[in-house]
């Protein structure tokens, strides 16, 4: 196994970065314990997982290791596709809109702060750890905007 001499500068990005992965699993874990619909319950805990991994590379790479850029097993059978499910509700749709919003919102700038990494990194295998993190965040996204797209949560003009 390869070991990474982080600069002082890579280090502070890391933890940086390594606090905003723990906000994400906070926020998934809590908001999929208010959702109404059972999907977005789904894709929270899915996601939760996700952004755990990411928090898990981060740490790998604080300690001098390469990280397993590789997906946990169950992650990649649980993607979740939006469907128009059978949920309907305007209070439970109401509050599932305004905790996808702020999701969407978090994973937007989480997004962004990895840009900064992937520039300042002078260590390739951080450079390509953080690429890869920064695509699952942007793919986070998507799942998000296309549940609410397919649930009249966001209307593409």
């Amino acid at each position: 196994m390869q070991t990474i001499q982080l600069s002082q500068k890579e280090r502070l990005l890391l933890e940086d970065n390594k606090l905003q992965e723990e906000v994400c699993i906070i926020k998934y874990q809590n908001y999929a314990g208010q959702a109404q619909d059972p999907q977005l319950k789904q894709l929270f805990n899915t996601l939760a997982s996700e952004e755990q991994h990411h928090f898990d590379m981060i740490n790998q790479m604080l300690q001098g290791q390469q990280p397993n850029m590789s997906h946990p097993k169950q992650n990649q059978q649980q993607a979740v596709q939006p469907t128009q499910s059978t949920y309907q509700g305007a209070m439970g749709n109401a509050g599932d809109k305004i905790l996808c919003s702020d999701l969407l919102a978090t994973e937007k700038y989480v997004s962004g702060t990895y840009d900064t990494g992937i520039f300042e990194a002078a260590a390739p295998m951080v450079r390509q750890a953080l690429q890869h993190i920064q695509q699952d965040e942007q793919r986070h996204g998507e799942q998000l905007f296309n549940y609410m797209n397919s649930h009249g949560m966001y209307s593409v003009q």
